[in-house]
């Protein structure tokens, strides 16, 4: 797949150029990812990149909300704090993101199929050559792509370590906002466990 319009394209969104780090873990994930979501996997047999039915578990819980009547996609401020960080499309934050960003549908979805590639190989990374089943993985990087967390959370080391069932209950910590327990939170870290404790059952 030809990456420079891919890269420009999340440029020109970003408003600033690339960190090298982030090139580097896009390099490895559009090295790993292709269009029609082909579950491709570690040399020991792990998954590192995302499937069918965590692009489904995402793109449920993220919408691709505030579509105004131009046909533009328009910025929303988080609903713990009521403004930062500005969120847009398929759950997309950070520079140049804010009130008043609009996107077109076509934004949108570049932008989500990059950051799929960019969470994929981060959470590739953390698990490395841990035993992962495809569902296990799909719910890992659902739970990054929301919380930024794969790196520090208590359930990767214990996902890393096999116990499965320990790092199913620690999704539910991660249901907080502001200080409160949003239920949106809540309803998307109970199915992301699911998916978890499903992909567990068949390893």
């Amino acid at each position: 797949m030809p990456r420079k319009p891919l890269f420009d394209s999340i440029r020109r969104i970003l408003g600033r150029p690339f960190k090298q780090a982030e090139v580097d873990a896009l390099d490895d994930g559009l090295d790993n990812l292709t269009l029609d979501s082909v579950q491709c996997v570690h040399s020991g047999g792990s998954p590192i990149t995302i499937g069918a039915e965590g692009v489904a578990l995402i793109k449920r819980f993220e919408g691709c909300a505030r579509m105004r009547r131009d046909g533009m996609v328009e910025a929303y401020p988080d609903p713990g704090t009521g403004d930062d960080p500005w969120t847009i499309g398929w759950g997309a934050t950070g520079p140049g993101i804010g009130k008043g960003t609009a996107w077109t549908q076509d934004q949108c979805d570049a932008r989500l199929e990059a950051d799929l590639a960019l969470y994929s190989a981060e959470v590739a990374a953390k698990i490395s050559d841990a035993k992962t089943s495809q569902a296990q993985f799909d719910a890992l990087v659902s739970f990054h792509y929301n919380t930024g967390a794969i790196g520090k959370a208590t359930l990767t080391r214990k996902h890393v370590t096999g116990d499965y069932a320990g790092a199913a209950r620690e999704f539910d910590r991660w249901c907080y906002a502001g200080g409160r327990v949003m239920r949106g939170l809540a309803r998307r870290r109970e199915a992301e466990a699911a998916l978890y404790r499903r992909g567990s059952a068949r390893l």
